[in-house]
């Protein structure tokens, strides 16, 4: 019997399969990976230092035990030559050759590469993964200094972490405001502070030009505006993107990430994508809801049950304890205004995205506004319905 292959264990890999478990006991399933195969929760990354936690204390299961969980196949450390759509076979760079039923790429983002100058921008750090993370909290043991370049929501959610631990931190990038893309100016000015409370530096208006060599630190970054940084670990946080080579290899539909329909089906039959590789119908949406929505949905269109993916208003839960933040963006080129309200304990901020109807289409809450979570999602549109 042909398997059900998943190309990927991060979170939306082994979703799946949990998923396709509940539904089918008997298909032989297969997962395959390039690294491990460790399951952890990658969210935990940006805020496991204050917890004390290391690489190994978040890994939950090694693939072993995902195996006998999922009663499926993992391959380790294996790359992914070559997919035939026409003979429905995976090619394995140890030359294996798999038949495959279904196949699902959850082969996720990478982080965006900065072309940087100097001696020392290959020592940059880009913490996407749990091996990321072990690299990090290495290097961090004997480091007091942290550059992160690009102020958007992973940056301050490590900033925040960092800086609870006693680590000096500076956030580098081009926008007036943290996360002037998701949060509106008000709550964003308000996050700024906050953060600097705990002794986080901002570099903003600002681009890195080259990191080097220093006698003083590890490295020396020096900024547009003539400013000189000395740090011991820099970071890229300056965002991610779809890992879409395997399918464009294959000509699948390729935009933002790999093209799906509703149910999940990639330009090819029997093909299907799923989490922050995927872009369904428009949407590419690199958080958690969109993967246990999806999962959910694909797993019964694996079983033979055509289902397509619905996505409800999803807000964000920013991990940022000094300042917390829950934020539903409004739908790009929806009309309307944010209107601000003070919490009545005087911590936090309410803003509310109204059209020229008076609906609510998108939120930001702050401090203790973000308690109105669950009631004001109720009132927002669904992303997909």
């Amino acid at each position: 019997m042909a398997a059900v292959i998943i190309i990927g264990t991060g979170f939306a890999g082994y979703t799946l399969a949990r998923e396709f478990r509940k539904l089918d006991s008997d298909t032989p399933l297969i997962l395959i990976t390039s690294d491990d195969g460790r399951s952890y929760p990658k969210p935990m990354l940006s805020n496991a230092l204050a917890k004390g936690k290391t690489a190994d204390q978040i890994a939950m299961f090694d693939a072993c035990k995902m195996a006998s969980t999922l009663s499926a196949e993992i391959m380790t450390n294996v790359e992914v030559d070559g997919v035939d759509p026409q003979s429905q076979t995976v090619t394995l760079d140890n030359g294996k050759v798999i038949e495959y039923r279904q196949l699902v790429l959850a082969v996720g983002a990478s982080p965006v590469k900065l072309g940087l100058d100097g001696d020392a921008a290959n020592q940059v750090l880009s913490i996407n993964n749990i091996v990321d993370y072990a690299s990090f909290r290495e290097k961090l043991a004997d480091a007091g200094r942290v550059a992160i370049i690009g102020p958007g929501l992973i940056a301050c959610e490590f900033a925040n972490d960092l800086a609870s631990t006693g680590v000096s931190v500076t956030i580098i990038g081009p926008n007036k405001f943290p996360m002037e893309n998701l949060l509106p100016s008000p709550i964003a000015e308000q996050l700024k502070i906050k953060l600097e409370e705990i002794g986080v530096d901002w570099q903003l208006e600002t681009s890195t030009i080259s990191i080097d060599k220093s006698k003083e630190s590890r490295v020396v970054i020096t900024l547009e505006n003539g400013v000189s940084i000395n740090a011991d670990i820099v970071i890229s946080a300056v965002g991610l993107r779809a890992n879409v080579s395997l399918a464009q290899a294959e000509n699948l539909e390729i935009n933002r990430g790999i093209v799906t329909d509703r149910t999940l089906q990639t330009s090819q039959e029997n093909i299907y994508a799923l989490g922050d590789c995927a872009e369904v119908s428009g949407h590419n949406l690199l958080f958690i809801a969109p993967i246990l929505a999806g999962a959910k949905a694909l797993a019964k269109t694996l079983v033979g049950d055509v289902t397509e993916v619905k996505y409800p208003a999803m807000p964000v839960a920013i991990k940022t304890p000094i300042y917390p933040l829950v934020v539903a963006p409004p739908a790009v080129g929806v009309d309307g205004e944010w209107l601000f309200e003070t919490a009545s304990s005087g911590f936090g901020l309410k803003g509310s995205f109204v059209d020229p109807s008076g609906n609510l289409q998108g939120f930001a809450l702050s401090g203790d506004c973000v308690s109105e979570k669950q009631a004001l999602a109720k009132e927002l549109p669904a992303l997909l319905n």
